[in-house]
């Protein structure tokens, strides 16, 4: 029966169609050919690279005030760095503006997404005002996530201290969607690095890009996320990376593409900063910055580093190409600097897509006798469902292999304590942080997801810092606060999936996924048949 329907449908196809059925035919060929030429024309074509300007780290910093700051810290200390771990999103923006207020001759900054709202707009204007002062500043953005910034990015490029580029640009500025239909290949590879390093004396980097979401701005959605500031020798890796980066075929001078600023798009720019930095929120927010732990810590000189050997790890920028080598990506970069796992793994990923060979790694790990960890988000708590989709159809066999799975929720207690956030998160929040212990020993603070997006497509940074101490305060930090902000999954005895919460009146155990519906389950349960899973 199938076999003749099958039949039936070719036949159809390829019948001699009729004389009107040819006309139509032969209009719609020329509708779509003239649709696919009006697509290219408006497309266009990349600028050239060659005359692109040539730039490199400014080392000769020691004399800067950071410089001579970090000199202090350092003392006669040889081949470590010092880590500062950055949980709360106020601290964490509060590091920003710091850096970029005492930058005296370079700031590099790297990001994957930066929006247009206030944290937006304050560390732009920040950065701003550090050319006003001389210092020369770099500012490289993937362009997928800089969308709706094209004018401020002219203004601020237009400034002599300042220059802008943009990693695998949108050639066809207002309708970006084209631009996938004709050069899905390179447009798919994004560049997800974060980084921001002041004067090549101190630098930040980790899970957080540059959006209101993850500096605890709003009381409404924020991202449980994780940064660490560094000094010492690990700087000058970030910086020579950045450079790297910089002078990669996908790094594009915004003076090839954009429009140059008018005086009118300066004056615009100029009002925007006014208004957003006279706000009640703006205000209120950064009073609450000058009365933050970091900041009393800093101004203190009481503020905690760890000093550990630290390396900086990240992908060949010509993986934003397609043509970058296995052997300089992250996956086996990671591997070589972390190592197999001997007694335990905890591993905290916002977006968790192990596939069928991550799943068997992990199982085989766990018969060698390696305690595995993993929290992730659950449905309700993450922003990007379709990503879930390609997690929950592995869950069971996570789970008969041994390993604990923990699951995100979207609103956590931690949000008691008046406003201060961690790495377990906030009142409806959604984890965004990327990071792994090994053996209690080695610990990843970076941008890579254990996902294949992350492993194969988009370019990723991140460090491996050799401490006991953080990797144990790390795996101490969960167990404290898993069972109160977590779902604990697990399998029924007859073998079905189970989210266990623990409540004020005790524990309680949800047969479906919590805070979910039943058309979003079956979402979730449609995208994960899809043959999508590549590009989660």
């Amino acid at each position: 029966m199938t076999e003749t329907i099958k039949t039936d449908i070719i036949g159809a196809i390829s019948a001699t169609p009729s004389r009107s059925l040819k006309h139509l035919l032969g209009g719609i060929r020329l509708l779509a050919a003239a649709t696919a030429l009006t697509l290219l024309a408006a497309c266009g074509s990349l600028p050239s690279l060659e005359g692109r300007p040539e730039s490199s780290v400014l080392r000769d910093t020691a004399d800067t005030r950071l410089g001579r700051a970090v000199g202090t810290f350092i003392g006669d200390r040889k081949g470590v760095s010092g880590i500062h771990t950055l949980s709360d999103g106020r601290a964490a923006f509060a590091s920003r503006v710091l850096l970029a207020d005492t930058a005296e001759r370079s700031l590099d900054v790297q990001y994957y997404i930066w929006h247009d709202d206030m944290s937006g707009t304050l560390l732009l204007d920040a950065l701003a005002r550090a050319a006003e002062r001389g210092v020369r500043v770099r500012l490289l953005l993937d362009d997928n996530g800089a969308k709706g910034l094209d004018k401020t990015l002219a203004v601020l490029d237009a400034h002599p201290n300042m220059e802008v580029r943009l990693f695998n640009p949108f050639v066809q500025r207002s309708f970006r969607a084209i631009g996938y239909v004709t050069d899905f290949s390179r447009l798919n590879r994004r560049m997800h690095n974060k980084s921001m390093t002041a004067d090549n004396q101190a630098t930040i980097i980790g899970g957080r890009n540059i959006a209101d979401e993850y500096f605890d701005v709003a009381d409404t959605m924020s991202f449980a996320d994780l940064d660490v500031m560094a000094v010492g020798p690990v700087v000058n890796d970030v910086s020579t990376d950045f450079d790297r980066y910089w002078a990669s075929a996908s790094s594009y001078p915004v003076k090839g593409f954009l429009s140059a600023a008018t005086d009118q798009d300066k004056q615009r720019w100029a009002d925007h900063v006014a208004n957003v930095k006279g706000s009640k929120e703006a205000v209120s927010y950064q009073q609450a910055l000058s009365e933050s732990a970091f900041v009393k810590d800093l101004m203190s000189q009481s503020l905690h580093i760890e000093w550990a050997a630290t390396r900086m790890i990240s992908d060949d920028p010509a993986k934003g190409l397609g043509e970058a080598d296995k052997a300089h990506m992250m996956p086996h970069l990671l591997r070589t600097m972390l190592g197999t796992p001997k007694h335990d793994l905890v591993l905290v990923s916002s977006y968790f897509v192990p596939t069928d060979a991550g799943v068997k790694a992990f199982g085989e790990m766990a018969k060698d006798g390696v305690g595995i960890t993993i929290l992730t988000n659950s449905l309700e708590a993450t922003d990007v469902a379709v990503v879930h989709a390609g997690y929950a159809k592995h869950r069971k066999a996570l789970l008969e292999q041994g390993i604990h799975l923990f699951e995100m929720k979207r609103n956590s207690p931690d949000s008691r304590g008046g406003g201060q956030h961690s790495l377990m998160g906030s009142s409806s929040s959604s984890l965004h942080a990327k990071t792994f212990s090994v053996d209690g020993q080695r610990v990843y603070v970076g941008s890579y997801n254990f996902d294949p997006r992350s492993a194969k497509l988009n370019t990723e940074m991140g460090f491996v810092i050799d401490s006991s101490s953080l990797a144990q305060t790390m795996a101490r930090t969960l167990a404290e606060r898993m069972p109160e902000s977590t779902y604990t999954v697990t399998l029924s005895a007859d073998g079905d999936l189970q989210w266990r919460e623990q409540t004020d009146t005790g524990l309680k155990v949800h047969d479906t996924e919590p805070g979910t519906s039943f058309l979003q389950r079956m979402g979730i349960h449609f995208l994960s048949i899809l043959p999508i899973e590549w590009m989660l």
